[in-house]
């Protein structure tokens, strides 16, 4: 039977039938307006047009083994269309053992309307995923060179060594819409907790994204596993107790503000789409959108232009 119960917040406790306890807030520590603010995002969405020289915002999406990196594109893109879209790869096995992405990819997503060739100014880039030791899963130098726009699509990538400047896919002369314009860090909202080692690389990983000034955020994944009250009700994310200490974990492990870390529900048994899981996509996505304008905007102001910045270096070489 629920009851009451007494911390720094109100929460209710929630006794299933195998006598476990979860915590869940009788107010959203983080607010949305469910119902009304799918159609404000998708508007705020569609508003932005490259206006500093870059053609399109480039995201790239990295994290452990598992996190649902390939899901999380497929269902950004499901959001956008109002149905379930299938563009890039996932493992839907049980094993995450080894990632399921290979190759360097970039992924576009069109417009709707008449289904158009037009794609939305931003593209996705999903990247091996990251695994605990040495030589295994993707080298964190790898990722370092993707934001630097070093890295050519369908570059294999090699757990034993990272891209060589001599190798075909190595991008010598990037332009801006060659490098990264925002940094996706993927978790699991479930995962109990995360190696030692996968944290070192993100670390390193992190640090040259600060050092390059590019934004980054985290996305939480499997939020309806991190906790039964979300899996009754998508709307109860920010109620959660479990999600919300989930949150602060990562935060003090990886680095990234809390308020710079949010949570969705991937779609993966569904056939069609979810209003409120919609909404929490959308969410994260106004989120790279708006961090990405903000970067180039830096940059263009930095430079003067980012188009005059680039015809100035080829003039010099």
């Amino acid at each position: 039977m629920p009851g009451q119960g007494q911390c720094d917040n109100t929460v209710l406790y929630v006794v299933n039938v195998n006598g476990l306890i979860f915590l869940v807030f009788d107010k959203p520590w983080r607010k949305i307006s469910w119902g009304n603010q799918k159609e404000e995002l998708l508007n705020a969405i569609n508003r932005y047009t490259p206006r500093h020289g870059e053609k399109h915002l480039r995201v790239l999406v990295y994290g452990p083994v598992g996190a649902g990196k390939s899901s999380f594109i497929n269902s950004v893109a499901s959001a956008l269309y109002g149905r379930i879209y299938i563009d890039a790869a996932a493992n839907t096995s049980d094993s995450t053992a080894r990632s399921f992405t290979l190759k360097y990819e970039t992924h576009r997503i069109y417009k709707e309307e008449g289904f158009s060739d037009e794609p939305y100014p931003f593209v996705f880039n999903d990247i091996m995923g990251m695994e605990g030791g040495d030589g295994l899963g993707i080298d964190p130098e790898d990722i370092k060179l993707a934001m630097k726009g070093h890295v050519k699509e369908g570059y294999k990538f090699n757990p034993m060594s990272p891209l060589a400047k001599e190798d075909f896919h190595y991008n010598p002369n990037p332009t801006i819409d060659d490098k990264v314009h925002v940094l996706v860090l993927m978790l699991s909202a479930n995962c109990p907790e995360i190696e030692p080692s996968v944290i070192d690389k993100m670390k390193q990983v992190r640090e040259t994204a600060r050092d390059l000034g590019i934004p980054q955020i985290a996305i939480g994944t499997h939020v309806d596993k991190a906790c039964p009250e979300i899996k009754k009700d998508v709307k109860n994310i920010y109620q959660s107790k479990s999600l919300k200490t989930n949150m602060e974990e990562f935060s003090k492990a990886v680095g990234i503000p809390v308020n710079c870390i949010m949570g969705v529900k991937n779609y993966s048994e569904e056939t069609d789409n979810d209003d409120d899981k919609d909404t929490l996509l959308l969410i994260a996505l106004k989120h790279m959108v708006t961090y990405g304008q903000d970067f180039v905007r830096k940059q263009a102001h930095k430079t003067g232009s980012l188009e005059g910045a680039m015809s100035t270096l080829e003039v010099k070489e």
